[in-house]
């Protein structure tokens, strides 16, 4: 079973064990980002052709930032779907489970479906959408179309324009944003936010998104980074 799955098991099962003290979790909100230091953190780090990504990065964003938030999607969707490669994460970081923060991401220049999914929560919370809107979600992945019987743990980014919305779906795998209704191929098992953690499809949290040990990794290594909340 992935981690990511027995993650889920264990948050699932708050209401019957109690909440778990998880200290120095913490709280992202978006803020405008210092690109000069991150530039040098990567450039130090990675080299010229990541730190050139970097910068790439923050023209998209600038370039984003008057727009609706439907072309804020469309605008940072297909920015990391072009610009970054799918890998696993024991050929990128030699992990079986790693969840990379975009400063990391785009310094290999590539990753796999969670590490396109947190850069691009993180990029249209830092143009303004709202948290609410966004999740990340954990799907089962019919392989082959949605008659195949073979399916696969993957991560998406999903967009709700109101709360009893049809979500929208970005995904690395398929360049186009489509309606939930239009990826039969998709099954939700969990997904979750800065408010919590949701199964299903559920429209309430279930959890504490703290119950999730590499959320609260990943935000502690953004702010490291000077991605502050």
């Amino acid at each position: 079973m992935p981690r990511y799955f027995k993650d889920l098991h264990q948050t699932l099962r708050f209401r019957v064990l109690g909440p778990l003290a998880l200290g120095g979790v913490v709280a992202f909100s978006a803020a405008a980002w210092d690109f000069d230091r991150l530039q040098k953190i990567v450039q130090q780090r990675y080299g010229n052709f990541a730190a050139k990504l970097v910068k790439d990065w923050e023209a998209s964003l600038a370039g984003a930032r008057n727009q609706s938030e439907s072309d804020k999607l469309k605008r940072i969707n297909d920015f990391f779907n072009r610009h970054l490669r799918f890998e696993d994460d024991p050929l990128v970081w030699d992990q079986e489970d790693y969840w990379a923060t975009p400063v990391e991401f785009m310094g290999k220049g590539t990753g796999d479906c969670e590490d396109f999914v947190i850069a691009k929560y993180f990029s249209l919370r830092e143009l303004g959408i709202a948290k609410e809107k966004l999740r990340l979600t954990y799907v089962r992945a019919k392989i082959g179309g949605p008659s195949s019987s073979i399916s696969q743990a993957h991560m998406v980014l999903t967009y709700y324009a109101a709360p009893d919305a049809e979500p929208l779906v970005l995904d690395n795998l398929i360049g186009e944003i489509r309606p939930a209704s239009r990826r039969a191929d998709l099954t939700p098992v969990y997904s979750f936010n800065t408010d919590g953690v949701f199964a299903g499809s559920g429209q309430r949290p279930a959890a504490p998104v703290e119950r999730l040990s590499r959320w609260k990794d990943l935000l502690n290594k953004m702010q490291a980074e000077g991605m502050e909340p």
